[in-house]
């Protein structure tokens, strides 16, 4: 049993997913309510209650000794209003997923064990560790290229290096394999539609 639980503020922005374990503590504890579809809240004992009714769930039960109880799909919690940094962390595993786990000099797709995080301009010549001068090569290339430009070395990038963008709620499962869920879809979509665009 491994169900990921949407987290939403108390405005009903959807901020973080976390494992069921988490959302269950969160709602006994009080920090939050359990979300169904119709945006209705439910404390921990009605939830419970709830749950000793329905057959069924697409998450699942967690059953003890005293009660059995429905893995929440979506929480809310009631004191936290803010919204995520609208920034994608610059991670390892971030980085992997943002160039697809490609070599950005041979294109090809690789495993994460067969793949570096390459500067291409040379930390020797003051080349930064940010999004901007870090790509995901091969071993072979990245041996190749060395402490060199890629000019130098004779080798094209492919894939140039480039900052991902924040893509709200998708964003937050970035770097998983996280998948969708039905239910989270429309929390999602108050995201999109409510959501500031990007000024040009």
């Amino acid at each position: 049993m491994g169900s990921d639980v949407l987290v939403l503020n108390r405005s009903f922005y959807a901020v973080q997913i976390t494992s069921w374990q988490r959302a269950l503590t969160l709602v006994y504890t009080d920090h939050a309510s359990v979300v169904d579809q119709d945006y209705k809240t439910y404390s921990f004992e009605d939830w419970q209650q709830l749950s000793s009714m329905i057959k069924t769930h697409p998450s699942g039960f967690v059953t003890t000794p005293n009660f059995k109880i429905a893995i929440p799909e979506v929480i809310a919690l009631k004191f936290y209003d803010r919204l995520p940094t609208s920034e994608v962390k610059f991670t390892r595993r971030n980085i992997y997923e943002h160039y697809n786990y490609r070599c950005c000099y041979c294109g090809n797709k690789f495993s994460s064990s067969e793949l570096n995080l390459e500067h291409v301009i040379p930390k020797s010549r003051g080349g930064k560790t940010n999004w901007s001068n870090i790509v995901t090569s091969c071993i072979p290339c990245n041996l190749r290229k060395g402490n060199k430009m890629p000019d130098e070395a004779g080798m094209k990038m492919l894939i140039t290096p480039n900052k991902p963008k924040w893509r709200g709620i998708l964003s937050l499962t970035f770097g998983s394999a996280i998948k969708m869920k039905t239910s989270w879809q429309r929390f999602v979509d108050t995201v999109y539609w409510n959501g500031e665009l990007e000024k040009e």
